[in-house]
């Protein structure tokens, strides 16, 4: 399966959304923006509905990592690694799995943990 995709690239998580779902296209907006609380209501009320769609599990994690949140990001990125792998359309001429940008977002926590210390 492929889910057509747009990238944030202001993001610094890779995190990407759903070209239909007109709420994940507004959180994604958001969360470039830095608006992150907003975000997060949209992505959670939309989860209520899809709750298993990797590009807004991805994208809520990544709302997580950047408030602070680093465990319940790293829960996100671990469910989202123990569901089917999904191919999404990061832009016209790239296409990455689900597991990739899971792996690459816990890598990211790995890091800033480590700085941290």
């Amino acid at each position: 399966m492929r889910i057509g995709l747009f990238l944030l690239a202001a993001a610094p998580f890779v995190a990407a959304i759903p070209a239909q779902a007109q709420d994940s296209a507004v959180a994604s907006t958001q969360i470039v923006q830095g608006d992150y609380s907003q975000a997060e209501s949209r992505l959670l009320a939309e989860l209520r509905i899809h709750p298993e769609r990797p590009e807004l599990l991805l994208n809520l994690a990544a709302v997580y990592a950047k408030t602070g949140r680093a465990g319940e990001a790293r829960g996100l990125y671990t469910r989202v690694l123990g569901e089917d792998e999904v191919l999404m359309d990061l832009s016209s001429q790239q296409a990455v799995s689900s597991h990739a940008i899971a792996q690459r977002g816990l890598r990211r926590l790995d890091t800033v943990q480590f700085s941290a210390r």
